[in-house]
């Protein structure tokens, strides 16, 4: 447990400095785009001067960068620490708090993540058991392709054709909208987590349960589908490495049962296999953009695409730092439940 605790320390000490050294990197680059962001929060061409500089003072966008920087990191900071959020980072182009315009997308992008993630590991860890056990088998060679196929065909693209499949045609899902639990509205939910697909399954709404899930299974497939061809040929090859080991070969020998060598096997492979799919989910959180965008979904990645298209900088940090938190908190994780699994790792 000791060599745990340190080990948990030392990745720790990584955290802060992370997601300090990301927001830094996206702000300097924010700062030498060739626009005039106040103008534009103004209204444009047609806005009128006085205003256009009082927007510069209220966000110091006459100072230096390292100024702007103190004041956007501030005023996050300010909505975390006072209560009524006073100072508290504020939205140029919707006058609301960042915080509370990302904080009401986030559930949609989490729901979607968490369908990504159903279809990534139910496709992905199958097939690539699979395709180890069937080795250089036609079944083999279907599942590297697939793989290959999944990882090369662009989102948007994929997205569009299982939409004309699926909505057009078959209509086994909708497009609109986001449904959610009825006792939001009476204030009658026994637990809530201000999470759609959770509240609605704590409260017994079934009915809204499946609404969730005829909206989010399409884009959840298609964002999924690319990660499982992946998880698929890590799966493959970790599997093979864990079967080809001395131990194994040594199990064998003895005559020892199929199934147990495949558990022990399989539990030796465990570690870049659930480094993975760590680093996948982590991803889905923040890269899910171009899938909320086809499929008209109103997450976090869809207003941090509308924020840099508007030249909204406070939005785009925030959403920034969201995203490396949510990846570096991820990446935590995943190194504390390997380093548990294989303690060989913490040294």
């Amino acid at each position: 447990m000791a060599g745990l605790k340190e080990y948990l320390i030392r990745r720790l000490i990584t955290f802060i400095p992370t997601i300090i050294g990301v927001t830094i990197i996206v702000f300097l680059i924010a700062n030498v785009i060739p626009a005039d962001p106040a103008r534009a929060w103004a209204g444009g061409e047609r806005a009128r001067p006085e205003v256009i500089e009082r927007i510069r003072k209220m966000y110091h966008l006459d100072d230096p960068w390292y100024i702007q920087y103190i004041f956007v990191m501030k005023g996050i900071l300010n909505y975390f620490i006072n209560p009524n959020h006073e100072g508290a980072l504020i939205d140029p182009l919707t006058s609301r708090y960042v915080f509370d315009d990302i904080f009401l997308r986030f559930p949609t992008t989490l729901q979607l993540a968490i369908f990504a993630e159903i279809f990534i590991l139910s496709i992905g860890i199958p097939l690539g058991l699979i395709s180890a056990l069937k080795k250089d088998t036609l079944l083999d060679t279907f599942v590297r392709i697939f793989a290959l196929i999944g990882v090369s065909l662009p989102i948007f693209w994929i997205g569009y054709i299982f939409i004309w499949i699926f909505f057009t045609n078959l209509g086994w899902t909708t497009l609109a909208g986001v449904p959610v639990p009825k006792c939001y509205e009476t204030g009658t939910c026994p637990i809530t987590t201000h999470v759609p697909l959770f509240d609605a399954i704590f409260a017994g709404e079934f009915d809204t349960l499946m609404q969730i899930i005829k909206r989010f299974w399409l884009p959840g497939f298609t964002l999924g589908l690319g990660y499982a061809g992946v998880l698929a040929r890590i799966v493959r090859n970790s599997f093979l490495d864990a079967l080809n080991s001395d131990f194994i070969e040594f199990a064998k020998a003895k005559g020892l049962p199929k199934r147990w060598i495949w558990k022990h096997a399989l539990k030796n492979a465990m570690v870049p296999i659930i480094t993975v799919i760590g680093l996948q989910f982590g991803g889905l959180l923040g890269g899910a953009y171009i899938t909320e965008t086809v499929f008209g979904l109103p997450g976090v990645g869809r207003y941090a695409v509308q924020a840099i298209s508007n030249l909204d900088m406070p939005a785009v940090i925030g959403t920034t730092l969201l995203f490396s938190f949510l990846y570096v908190t991820v990446n935590l994780i995943v190194d504390i439940t390997y380093s548990i699994i294989d303690p060989r790792v913490r040294y």
